[in-house]
């Protein structure tokens, strides 16, 4: 496989449990290496080491909110698109998240995975490379 082809997607969710689950689902139905963080710190500092097609980030985290994170990681990751998951009423259109042009989507909990499988192929920054939601 090409490097291009190795990009991974990651998911940062500081309840541990619900990202491990929910990167499985995607790992299994995309075919794409899936990294998940518990931290919002811990994922800026692996970032640098990995090859990153989407990044899926909670809203709502102790250390850094889903907007706090993107704006840390945004400029070190130049043409990968965001995506926040929460359970929270966020939404695109408010105005905390304006400055944001990396993010892409809100998606409101609970929701399908294959919901958030569908808005990552969608987003997905190369078009050769993107991946293909399992039947």
């Amino acid at each position: 496989m090409s490097p291009v082809a190795n990009k991974c997607i990651v998911i940062v969710d500081d309840e541990k449990s619900y990202g491990e689950l929910l990167s499985q689902l995607v790992r299994d139905n995309l075919n794409r290496p899936v990294v998940a963080f518990a931290h919002p710190v811990a994922a800026l500092e692996a970032m640098p080491g990995l090859n990153i097609g989407v990044v899926v980030t909670d809203y709502f985290m102790p250390e850094l909110d889903g907007a706090q994170f993107i704006r840390r990681a945004a400029p070190r990751l130049p043409g990968v698109p965001f995506l926040i998951i929460t359970g929270h009423p966020v939404r695109l259109s408010d105005n905390f998240l304006d400055d944001l042009p990396a993010l892409k989507a809100v998606l409101p909990k609970p929701f399908r995975w294959q919901k958030l499988a569908e808005l990552i192929v969608r987003h997905w920054p190369d078009e050769a490379s993107r991946p293909k939601l399992s039947a």
